[in-house]
């Protein structure tokens, strides 16, 4: 199954972000929409981006839509070449072992606290583990993707750093994206559920061992991953 949705297409991938009221800076608002496009794989690697049609579907103006752009080039996730254009690069196996080690370092670090909280609650991880399944149930990767991620954001919030999570988030995107690429490959979300059923498990039973080795397992699959996907899409990837 291979993604297709592009802004090169014509198609509407991006939520309206202009009309919304919020206190919330609307170059936030753009980056913020633009990152998780990216991230998800609404807009693919390579792709051209303009600014006339970004403008048009985020419903903003231009000064807002720059900032943001800016910031996702500081990520690395986007290139400006003047008298060029602005595109999406394409996925580097070097950045995304950077990112690979970074999550993978912060999360067992994580976990350890977690496991030593007495007061530490999996009830919302086990809500989150029955969505899953939901989502794979119904064939909702999208859903499946967003439950991912919150049960592993759960997992900081639970050591109490939460704050973690959150400063991980621009490089972590390149790693998100090889993830998002490899959801729709048989098996992958029934394996990923029985992992993250393992990882909940041990964080339940305060297994601060056993969890850092379920935990480093399952950050490690995506590169595992890599090279049947770089041979499915070799588009998408820059080495």
């Amino acid at each position: 199954m291979k993604p297709d949705r592009d802004l090169s297409s014509g198609s509407r991938v991006l939520a309206s972000v202009g009309r919304v009221r919020t206190r919330q800076r609307a170059s936030d608002r753009v980056y913020e929409e633009l990152a998780s496009a990216v991230s998800d794989l609404r807009i693919l690697p390579g792709a051209s981006l303009s600014e006339t049609d970004l403008a048009d579907q985020l419903h903003v103006s231009r000064t807002p839509l720059r900032e943001a752009i800016a910031r996702l080039v500081e990520t690395g996730l986007v290139s400006v070449v003047p008298q060029v254009g602005t595109r999406v690069e394409l996925i580097r196996l070097y950045d995304v072992e950077q990112a690979r080690f970074v999550r993978e370092s912060l999360e067992t670090a994580a976990f350890a606290v977690a496991c030593a909280n007495p007061a530490r609650d999996v009830a919302p991880l086990r809500y989150l583990l029955a969505e899953q399944e939901r989502c794979h149930e119904r064939g909702d990767v999208d859903g499946f993707f967003a439950a991912d991620e919150a049960l592993h954001e759960q997992v900081f919030a639970i050591s109490g750093y939460l704050g973690a999570w959150q400063v991980m988030q621009p490089m972590k995107m390149h790693l998100d994206r090889l993830r998002r690429l490899s959801l729709p490959q048989p098996d992958t979300i029934r394996a990923l559920i029985d992992e993250h059923t393992a990882i909940v498990d041990a964080l339940e039973a305060g297994d601060a061992v056993g969890g850092r080795e379920r935990l480093v397992r399952h950050a490690r699959r995506a590169l595992e991953d890599a090279p049947a996907l770089q041979a499915q899409y070799p588009e998408y990837f820059a080495d």
